[in-house]
């Protein structure tokens, strides 16, 4: 799996959101940026985007992954 394919099925299900991705073959690093997070706990921005590979972390398409979800405020406060 390459990183651009994580990308568009984050895209498409999460969508709106700012989507980076780093990585290849079964190990991923996500960034999600969007409103979609405001309000919600870490837990629950992580779950979202879980939930959007889910498939492919049960079948071992994706082995590793590590998200980092943030709303637009909480992204550009700590790009500052």
């Amino acid at each position: 799996m390459q990183a651009n394919e994580v990308k568009q099925l984050v895209e498409q299900q999460l969508q709106g959101c700012t989507v980076i991705t780093e990585g290849e073959g079964c190990d991923f690093r996500v960034t999600v940026v969007g409103e979609v997070f405001s309000g919600l706990t870490p837990v629950k921005k992580q779950q979202l985007v879980y939930g959007c590979l889910s498939d492919q972390i049960a079948n071992g398409t994706i082995h590793a992954l590590t998200i980092r979800a943030y709303t637009p405020e909480q992204w550009q406060a700590q790009e500052g």
